[in-house]
């Protein structure tokens, strides 16, 4: 694979928000998806980004923000909850393939979220390792009440910009090149009805967060 010019954290961004636009207007341009495609990324990938979101069956990456083979280096557990695998994971998109932007994508009516806020409710958690899934997004959800934030939109937008600050808390190679502005985080709240992407947190990139709604 011929080496390319690595794109700025911003121009990451855009690539991924250009991709969005179209999957909302129903033009996607499928790039990336043919035969020499795959040729060409068989010896070597160069993603532009690290999308680390929920594990949820609607939330394709790669058709929600038209993207194709070699675009992005893809992370998704249920709630998008961080352990050691998901951080090495990250680390090693971010170091080794160079990759200038990492996503943490969630999404409204999120299975993960619904359990915290129901275990929080009636003082029931699931059984074997779900627990652990609603145990580590329970924090989130608790932060969010302390806030005066009630509303589902409100507390997912609050559990996606606790994931990106624990990323950057617990990894200094991410947060090393965010200060150095070689990489930048953005938190995305995806909507799966018109299949919209806003931005509810950033770091390292100047771009308009907006409010819950």
């Amino acid at each position: 694979m011929a080496e390319v010019a690595s794109p700025t954290p911003a121009e990451a961004f855009e690539l991924l928000l250009s991709g969005n636009k179209r999957f909302v207007a129903g033009s996607s341009e499928h790039p990336n998806q043919d035969a020499a495609r795959r040729a060409e990324t068989a010896p070597g990938q160069q993603p532009f980004a690290v999308l680390f979101g929920c594990s949820d069956s609607r939330l394709a990456a790669e058709i929600i923000f038209d993207r194709g083979l070699g675009d992005l280096f893809v992370v998704r557990t249920a709630g998008h909850v961080v352990g050691p695998e998901v951080l090495g994971s990250i680390e090693y998109g971010v170091e080794l393939l160079g990759c200038p932007l990492v996503v943490v994508l969630g999404h409204d009516s999120c299975g993960a979220v619904a359990a915290a806020r129901a275990a929080l409710e009636d003082g029931l958690a699931p059984a074997g390792y779900v627990r652990d899934v609603v145990e580590r997004v329970t924090p989130s959800v608790l932060a969010a009440r302390a806030a005066g934030h009630e509303e589902p939109d409100e507390i997912l937008a609050v559990h996606i910009s606790h994931t990106v600050d624990l990323l950057l808390d617990r990894s200094r190679v991410l947060a090393e090149r965010v200060e150095a502005g070689q990489a930048a985080v953005v938190g995305l709240s995806y909507r799966l009805a018109d299949g919209t992407a806003r931005v509810v947190a950033s770091r390292g990139l100047d771009v308009g967060v907006t409010a819950a709604s």
